[in-house]
């Protein structure tokens, strides 16, 4: 069975409050491990009302101290943010708190407009330095030597997975160069997905991390009973994304019927490309979808997102897929 993880981007619902958003989250990873997902990430997003793991190392801390197996980490950290160093050290305290738990995914795009990443203090022309950063990065998680003059502590010879993150063929190139397992954000960046896996596979080179390429594609489900409440639910992410994309973000909208009816046909055709890869629907239909989409994807692993504006919802999304994942 093609193991199936939690992408949860803290999604703060209209009529209520980040802290109960963080609530949430702790809540859907206890879910979730109970369930058998393999890992529950967050993600860095910056000046979005709608998503509360800015600060993500330590929401993350709040997660783990609330669970026990599961694997928890960040898909991902936007390197181009921080110092690798400062990197190393979270992650390695996150680490040394739960061994063999943590992963750190790594991003090249700010997660943010440009305004804020101004105020953030980054600079915008040292994208190019990624993969210098994430080499740098890596090297903090290795054993300390004698002499070493600049140490992570916590972090030097603790075991912190790395995985490179893309939504272009850039992060696969990386990624297979260095030998490190790849995760595509197809959840709302297809268009080069297929593109990007084949470059990623054949372009592997064997490394001390990995022996064979890996790759970890989002997807989007939205499961209910029926397939008319699974729609209907559906409808707060494609309000959030229009939302979004028209620059008007804001917390998660509560489900509306109909809600694409409503939309100019290129609004509807963005919606069409850009959540193409998403399962909305009955166990029946999302059965389905799920084979149809391991098939053509060959995916080593799925990292499902569902932002449902209600938890229970939510909750309950990832309960069917789970029932759903383990009857195939």
């Amino acid at each position: 069975m093609t193991p199936l993880s939690v992408l949860d981007l803290v999604p703060v619902p209209e009529g209520s409050t980040a802290g109960q958003a963080l609530r949430n989250a702790r809540d859907l990873a206890q879910h979730a491990e109970t369930l058998g997902y393999h890992r529950y990430w967050m993600a860095e997003h910056h000046n979005m009302p709608g998503i509360a793991s800015a600060a993500t190392a330590v929401a993350l801390a709040h997660v783990a101290a609330g669970t026990a197996t599961i694997r928890i980490g960040a898909g991902g950290v936007m390197l181009p943010n921080h110092a690798p160093l400062l990197i190393a050290e979270q992650f390695g305290t996150l680490a040394a708190l739960h061994p063999g738990r943590i992963d750190l995914g790594l991003g090249r795009a700010p997660g943010s407009d440009q305004a804020t990443a101004h105020a953030m203090r980054r600079n915008l022309t040292d994208t190019d330095n990624f993969p210098q950063d994430v080499i740098e990065l890596m090297g903090y998680f290795e054993p300390a030597v004698p002499g070493q003059h600049i140490q992570a502590v916590p972090g030097a010879g603790l075991e912190v997975p790395v995985w490179i993150l893309g939504s272009s063929t850039y992060g696969a190139q990386l990624a297979a160069a260095l030998g490190l397992p790849y995760a595509f954000a197809s959840h709302f960046a297809p268009a080069q997905m297929h593109d990007a896996i084949h470059l990623y596979r054949t372009r592997f080179r064997p490394s001390a991390h990995l022996a064979e390429p890996r790759v970890m594609l989002g997807l989007n489900v939205f499961a209910a009973d029926t397939d008319a409440e699974a729609r209907l639910l559906f409808s707060s992410l494609q309000q959030a994304f229009i939302n979004l994309r028209t620059g008007r973000p804001g917390k998660l909208p509560p489900p509306v019927e109909d809600f694409e009816s409503r939309l100019p046909q290129g609004a509807r055709m963005t919606l069409e490309h850009a959540l193409s890869c998403a399962l909305v629907g009955s166990p029946q239909t999302i059965a389905t979808g799920l084979a149809r989409f391991i098939a053509e994807t060959g995916a080593d692993e799925l990292m499902i997102t569902a932002q449902i504006h209600d938890h229970q919802a939510r909750l309950h999304s990832f309960e069917i897929l789970a029932q759903v994942a383990a009857a195939a």
